[in-house]
């Protein structure tokens, strides 16, 4: 367990490194691609309810997604965290979004005094967006080490009569061979990178 935990701990550092030497317009290339390519996903169509994360500079941008679903008329769920927990609360417009506090990690979230719908009270999530540190093209993510998304996943699956699915949005810099993982890591229906 210690091993697959350093292992891990390894490869976040170096992915930090990775991330940040990937050139801004370089990013912005590859996330106009990915957005292209999962807006033309039959399960992306299918979707009404989704769980989207708001992405940081070093993540593939998720804004014009963000666009896109509102557009849409879907209905768009954003992580917030409070403690060890993590919940998908709905937001519902760009003009919300704009207006939402920043945390100390500089993400952007829903306020935790502030009542929203939650995904779990009133039909699930058809599908959910990830972040992460490095993929595999099998599904296997490293997330950023504290669980969220794992947690979440493996409840949301029990909770909900059928399982989201799940697409994980990344650089063409964070797909590797393999990464260490354990019975606790979630493995995702798809990877979507700009090559991939």
């Amino acid at each position: 367990m210690s091993t697959i935990k350093s292992a891990k701990s390894a490869l976040r550092a170096k992915m930090i490194d990775v991330l940040n030497n990937i050139d801004k317009n370089e990013k912005k290339r590859q996330s106009e691609a990915i957005f292209k390519k999962l807006v033309s996903l039959p399960q992306y169509k299918a979707s009404h309810r989704i769980s989207l994360y708001l992405s940081i500079p070093n993540e593939v941008d998720t804004i014009p997604i963000l666009k896109d679903m509102f557009a849409k008329g879907k209905e768009a769920f954003v992580p917030r965290y409070h403690g060890q927990k993590m919940e998908m609360v709905k937001i519902n417009s760009m003009e919300d979004y704009h207006k939402l506090p920043l945390t100390k990690w500089n993400i952007k979230q829903p306020s935790v005094n502030e009542i929203r719908e939650n995904a779990l009270d009133n039909g699930g999530l058809d599908l959910v967006i990830l972040p992460g540190m490095a993929f595999t093209k099998n599904g296997k993510r490293l997330g950023h080490g504290m669980g969220y998304y794992d947690k979440y996943l493996h409840m949301i699956t029990r909770c909900q009569n059928k399982k989201p699915y799940t697409i994980a949005v990344a650089f063409n810099e964070q797909l590797h061979e393999d990464i260490p993982t354990n019975e606790q890591d979630f493995i995702l229906d798809a990877i979507l990178t700009d090559k991939f």
